[in-house]
C-alpha cells in the first residue's frame, strides 16, 4: 500500500510553546488513521498541519517536511488553496453556511469555476449521496442548512467536503458534538469512505478508534509515542506509554 502523505521530524511552535517534536509518520492512502492521545498533546495541531490550517494562527513556525504525493506542502511554489481542495477538512462543530443545503455544496465547485447548473446538481447529488444524507434532505434542498439536525449537519459538511473532490479527508473529532446514533452514522460512512479517499481523524474515544481506524497513531506532550496497525496497537503496544494510555492509568 503506498502512502499518501509523510511527514518527517515535523517541529511546530506556537511563538515560544513546541507544540509538535519531530512528529515522523507515512500515511497510507484508502485508509482510515485515527490520531489519539490525551487533550493538549499535539494532535489537532499535526492535523492541521496537513492542509496547512496552521498558517492561518500568527506567530507559527514550523520545520521539518510534509510531503503530499511526493510534493513538499511548505514548497514555495504550493498553491494553498489548491493544497486544501485535495485535503479536506471537516471540523469539530458542524459548521454550515447560513444558506441554503444546495448551496452549502455547490458553494466549493462555485468558487473553483463550475457554473453550469446541471453539473452543480450533479455534484450535489453525488456528494450528498456520498456523505449519506441525500434521501433525508433532497425534498429540502432549498431549506436553510442550520434547520438540518446536528448529525445531519456534520454529514452535511463531510459532503461539502467532498464536493470539490478531495483525495484525504482530514476530521478532527467530527462526532465530539454528536449524540451515539448519529455518530454511528459517520462512523458507517467514514468506512464506506475510505474505499475512495484516505481519512485522517482526531478522536477522544478509543474505542471509536478500534471500531472504525487501519491504523492508530499515538500523540503525547506533542511527541508521536507510537504508530501502527490499530489491532496490533491495542492488543500488543510496543511501549509502556501507549499501553499505560489504553489501559486507562493515566489521561
Amino acid at each position: 500500500m503506498s502512502n499518501i502523505i509523510t511527514a518527517e521530524d515535523l517541529c511546530l511552535w506556537y511563538g515560544r510553546t513546541q507544540a509538535l517534536r519531530q512528529i515522523s509518520i507515512a500515511i497510507p492512502e484508502n485508509s482510515i488513521t485515527a490520531l489519539i492521545g490525551p487533550s493538549g498533546c499535539g494532535k489537532s495541531t499535526f492535523l492541521k498541519t496537513l492542509n496547512r490550517m496552521n498558517d492561518l494562527v500568527p506567530g507559527v513556525k514550523i520545520s521539518g517536511s510534509v510531503r503530499y504525493e511526493d510534493t513538499d506542502i511548505f514548497a514555495p511554489s504550493m498553491d494553498v488553496n489548491l493544497l486544501r481542495r485535495e485535503i479536506g477538512m471537516v471540523f469539530q462543530k458542524p459548521n454550515p453556511f447560513p444558506m441554503s443545503i444546495y448551496d452549502n455544496i455547490a458553494y466549493g465547485p462555485r468558487t473553483h469555476g463550475i457554473k453550469n447548473k446541471a453539473k452543480l446538481d450533479d455534484i450535489v447529488e453525488r456528494s450528498l449521496r456520498g456523505a449519506a444524507i441525500w434521501d433525508e434532505v433532497k425534498d429540502r434542498l432549498r431549506k436553510n442548512a442550520l434547520g438540518l439536525s446536528g448529525g445531519q449537519q456534520q454529514r452535511l459538511c463531510i459532503a461539502r467536503a467532498l464536493a470539490v473532490e478531495p483525495k484525504v479527508l482530514l476530521m478532527d473529532e467530527p462526532t465530539s458534538a454528536l449524540d451515539p446514533i448519529s455518530t454511528s452514522k459517520i462512523e458507517e460512512l467514514a468506512a464506506q469512505l475510505k474505499e475512495s479517499y484516505t481519512i485522517v481523524i482526531v478522536t477522544h474515544n478509543m474505542q471509536q478508534a478500534v471500531r472504525i481506524s487501519d491504523y492508530t497513531a499515538f500523540f503525547l506532550l506533542g511527541e508521536l509515542v507510537e504508530f501502527g496497525e490499530t489491532e496490533k496497537l491495542f492488543s500488543q503496544p510496543e511501549c509502556q506509554k501507549t499501553e499505560d494510555y489504553i489501559t486507562g492509568r493515566f489521561g
